[in-house]
């Protein structure tokens, strides 16, 4: 693509400046990565209530599985 060339151009219709702008905005938008949404700590208080080290035990037997020390 050359400086001249445009990036895309309206096909049909006569869109108003305001309309070019709010178009170029979603796109901008759309190409860029979407930033993962990052999630706080867990307060002292909520930790307090997990088992210490325990990970999920899953599969044929967990229900018991969880109710016995480790």
């Amino acid at each position: 693509m050359s400086a001249e060339e445009p990036a895309f151009r309206v096909v049909r219709g006569t869109p108003t400046a305001e309309e070019l702008a709010a178009l170029v905005g979603v796109i901008v938008a759309r190409t860029r990565p979407a930033a993962a949404p990052t999630r706080p700590a867990p307060s002292t208080w909520a930790r307090s209530g997990r088992p210490a080290g325990a990970a999920a035990v899953s599969g044929p037997g967990a229900w018991r599985a969880s109710g016995l020390p480790r």
